[in-house]
């Protein structure tokens, strides 16, 4: 996987686009928080420029960024094939406008052909002791599902291309979930599946319907400070633990999809 900007990163971070770590002081002050996902299964390699500025250079399927300070207001997002910035338009471009005090999820998701940007609000608040899930859908030839307790009630319901369904709290603990058609049929038993106390996950279906994946990201875990732990701004990858897989217990696998491929490892809280 390749690596973000290194020197240039930092002075794209200090001249105040993306600020570096999150403090509590920009969390409920004049900035919002965001990171940006590639879950396009046959996009290119990609960079990622705010405000004609370069953010992310060289993101791959299955990258992310951790959460990074933008100002409040409107930004110019433009995703361009790798390298090609100034020579080919690109891929894709959009307003993304974004609150002070919150956070967002930026996915690039669809086939190359029809690529486009989802944005979701993300949550940066769980109750003490408590923990609180989210799925999305992000295959986009993959069928419609619910995902629920086994032998028992939906925890999310009619999960569809590209929906990014609201999130739920639940006690923290151990659950015996599963991946469901509309009509009851187990796509993916998650017997065993882990959520942490005062953690909050999104988990998202990627890839194609031949191929699914899972792919979980921790939007927050309370501290005692209450500080969200949300990094330099860098690249999460499946090396670092953001890809979670069957090989051990499947830490807050309530996700919107269907098969999972079982080489990734699925124990990030």
């Amino acid at each position: 996987m390749k690596k973000f900007l290194s020197m240039f990163f930092v002075i794209v971070l200090m001249s105040s686009l993306f600020v570096g770590a999150v403090s509590a002081d920009n969390h409920d002050g004049e900035e919002a928080m965001v990171r940006i996902l590639h879950a396009s299964p046959d996009a290119p390699e990609v960079d990622v420029y705010v405000n004609d500025e370069a953010t992310v250079e060289g993101a791959a399927f299955k990258d992310a960024t951790d959460y990074m300070s933008v100002p409040a207001g409107d930004h110019d997002v433009a995703i361009y094939a790798a390298g090609t910035y100034g020579e080919e338009d690109p891929v894709i471009e959009t307003t993304l406008t974004v609150e002070a005090g919150q956070a967002y999820t930026v996915a690039a998701t669809g086939m190359l052909e029809n690529l486009s940007l989802e944005v979701a609000m993300d949550s940066m608040e769980v109750s003490e002791g408590m923990t609180k899930v989210r799925v999305g859908h992000l295959s986009p030839d993959a069928p419609t599902v619910d995902v629920g307790v086994i032998d028992g009630d939906a925890l999310f319901s009619g999960a569809s291309f590209p929906a990014i369904t609201d999130y739920s709290e639940l006690e923290a603990g151990t659950y015996d979930l599963e991946i469901r058609t509309e009509d009851g049929t187990q796509v993916l038993d998650l017997s065993g599946t882990t959520l942490e106390e005062n953690t909050v996950y999104s988990v998202f279906a990627i890839n194609t319907a031949d191929n699914l994946e899972v792919w979980m990201l921790e939007d927050y875990t309370m501290m005692p400070s209450e500080m969200p732990q949300t990094g330099m701004g860098g690249a999460q990858s499946d090396s670092n633990g953001m890809m979670i897989g069957l090989a051990t217990a499947l830490a807050g696998a309530v996700l919107a999809g269907f098969a999972i491929t079982r080489k990734k490892s699925m124990n990030q809280s």
